[in-house]
């Protein structure tokens, strides 16, 4: 299951920056327990999917997870060994602009130290550099 959006209003996007920090959902809203984004990165359908993955079955079941991230930018693609010109590529994978202070993911009705354990999982999944809070301890 890729995770795109159902329509978009241009199929093609400029690729934009990715600095400065983000304000909204920099903040737990669901869960007990999140994942915080530490740098700025797009981070793939992909990606998503295979953090996701793994947190559902480290969890074996239990609890609930949110994903916080959607990919809504695409990305595009000249085939290879294609000269130049000829105008821009083709769609070839969606991305979710993330910055940092960003939560990725939130989970609760586990405990504490499955859900650390868990959480730091799924972090070798993903291309940016992570920290697990909690509700509590920010």
């Amino acid at each position: 299951m890729t995770l795109m959006p159902k329509r978009v209003k241009f199929r093609k996007a400029q690729r934009g920056r990715r600095r400065g920090t983000s304000f909204r959902g920099s903040t737990l809203s669901f869960g007990e327990f999140g994942l915080k984004a530490l740098e700025n990165c797009w981070f793939t359908d992909r990606q998503i999917e295979a953090a996701r993955v793994t947190l559902t079955r480290h969890l074996k079941g239990g609890g609930k997870i949110w994903i916080r991230v959607f990919p809504d930018h695409p990305v595009t693609k000249k085939p290879a060994e294609t000269r130049m010109g000829k105008g821009k590529g083709d769609p070839s994978y969606w991305v979710a602009v993330v910055k940092k202070g960003k939560i990725l993911f939130e989970m609760d009705g586990v405990p504490l130290e499955l859900a650390k354990s868990s959480m730091r999982v799924a972090a070798f999944k993903i291309p940016m550099r992570t920290k697990f809070i909690t509700r509590t301890h920010g």
